[in-house]
């Protein structure tokens, strides 16, 4: 063979060695991931090829399937009550994938699972279709139809926690949207995506665990914790020495308070109850911003990995100059946290200052209703000692008997919370934030924590927007409903 022969051979016999090498690499190291891969179409038609296993909230289904007759997929997804549930459930849509919980969980809901492979092999055996699982959430319906009805019309939030477990029993946003409208594969599918992701209102936002916003005066349980802990105070009830107006460190302004209460030199809890902006942004000032920054964390600011197991925002405690920290004490500045965030720290006053991982998954159950996976409450830290907790206790209860925060009284029970009232757009100029924390305990010990955020109300005055006025009627409904009363 000559030369150029040789040559031409060597290269050919290149090409399919690198075609054989392809080949095998495609069939053997990729195969799993092309057929599992969301864009693959077969995938999907599997998916959808036999009814969903359902979300379960207090025994019952909040999901179903339906036939479909249109399309090569032959079952889609709905929902019962879908605005109420969509930020617990997501959405599972032929054409637009999943989320949150449907996401997640889309395993054992579609009996692809590995932990399933038993129930797979017993159905295949037996001859039956492949069945998927369920999963149960922690979610209270009274507390969530509260939760969800007392927004109403408004933009806002709740987040409902049982402080001794971190179980999520309430999880609503406002505006929402109904999942079951685009489930499907139609023309009328998209369209309807379409309209709900153009909305300026962002009702497929999950304002619970997705958006933060400055927690304005609810954020002064954290620095009273701060105070405390670090030994700015050993007294509630003893005189600070807090002027007002407050002098902004390395600044000509000056920070003053709402309403004429008796802010000069008051008692940590006195400033509380009448939640005294001067005290606090002095106290911040006295603590700096690495240590500000420090105790916020053990509640869960800056941490950028809470799941519940949809992961929340991030809610931050930034680094700040001596100013812009003095402001943080207060809320404002560049602090910001989402009503998950400020629910956790209302959840670790009530719960004797140990602060429990927030979820909202009790167990995966198998088709065959074998508990595949069950939830262990962990302690996700201790932001402050048992007696400081005692101490915010004492404060809170007497903000809710005698302070701001009296329209989130329940006759035979101990409430405990804080009001807020933050400031919104530049210069202030938009309508504030509207913010109540609270916990709720009854004669037996059961406990329940709550957070609640009005992002707006078309139908209030800016001068009627308040945390007292707005968010706390609704938080005291999600208690009630929690405790059964």
């Amino acid at each position: 063979m000559n030369k150029p022969l040789r040559r031409v051979a060597i290269f050919c016999g290149l090409l399919v060695m690198a075609l054989l090498v392809r080949v095998n690499w495609v069939q053997f190291v990729q195969a799993d991931e092309l057929r599992t891969d969301d864009k693959n179409r077969r995938v999907s038609i599997e998916r959808y090829s036999q009814p969903r296993g359902n979300i379960i909230v207090d025994g019952k289904p909040i999901t179903g399937s339906t036939k479909t007759t249109d399309s090569d997929f032959e079952y889609k997804r709905t929902y019962t009550d879908g605005p109420m549930w969509s930020p617990v459930t997501g959405y599972a849509s032929q054409a637009f994938g999943a989320n949150q919980l449907e996401k997640l969980n889309d395993g054992i809901l579609t009996g692809t699972d590995d932990r399933l492979f038993f129930n797979r092999t017993i159905d295949m055996l037996t001859g039956k279709d492949q069945q998927g699982g369920d999963v149960v959430t922690s979610l209270d319906a009274k507390a969530q139809k509260a939760a969800f009805e007392g927004l109403g019309n408004r933009k806002g939030a709740v987040v409902a926690l049982d402080p001794s477990t971190g179980a999520i029993k309430a999880l609503a946003s406002t505006p929402s949207y109904d999942p079951s409208e685009f489930s499907g594969n139609s023309e009328k599918d998209s369209e309807r995506w379409t309209k709900l992701n153009k909305d300026k209102d962002k009702p497929m936002l999950n304002r619970a665990l997705k958006e933060s916003y400055p927690p304005g005066s609810t954020f002064k349980v954290v620095t009273s914790a701060a105070a405390l802990e670090s030994g700015k105070i050993d007294d509630i009830n003893a005189k600070t020495n807090s002027p007002d107006p407050f002098k902004l460190p390395l600044s000509s302004d000056t920070l003053g308070n709402d309403g004429n209460h008796p802010c000069e030199n008051a008692s940590l809890k006195v400033a509380l109850q009448w939640s005294c902006n001067t005290v606090y942004a002095n106290l911040s000032n006295q603590i700096g911003n690495e240590e500000m920054r420090n105790y916020a964390a053990k509640f869960g600011f800056n941490d950028a990995e809470v799941d519940t197991p949809v992961r929340a925002a991030e809610s931050l405690y930034p680094e700040m100059d001596k100013p812009q920290n003095a402001m943080g004490g207060i809320g404002q500045a560049s602090v910001t946290a989402t009503p998950l965030q400020m629910a956790m720290v209302a959840s670790s006053v009530a719960n004797d200052g140990k602060l429990m991982k927030p979820y909202m998954v009790e167990e995966l159950r198998a088709p065959n209703l074998n508990v595949v996976e069950q939830a262990d409450p962990e302690e996700y830290g201790e932001p402050m000692s048992e007696d400081h907790a005692r101490d915010l206790q004492d404060m809170m209860e007497n903000v809710v008997s005698a302070g701001t925060g009296t329209n989130a009284r329940i006759p035979g029970m101990t409430v405990g919370g804080k009001t807020g009232t933050a400031q919104h757009g530049e210069n202030n100029k938009l309508n504030p934030y509207a913010w109540f924390i609270s916990y709720a305990k009854d004669s037996d010990g059961k406990k329940v924590a709550v957070a609640v955020v009005i992002e707006s109300d078309q139908a209030a005055n800016r001068d009627d927007i308040s945390g007292g006025g707005l968010a706390a009627p609704i938080a005291k409904s999600v208690m009630q409903a929690v405790l059964g009363k």
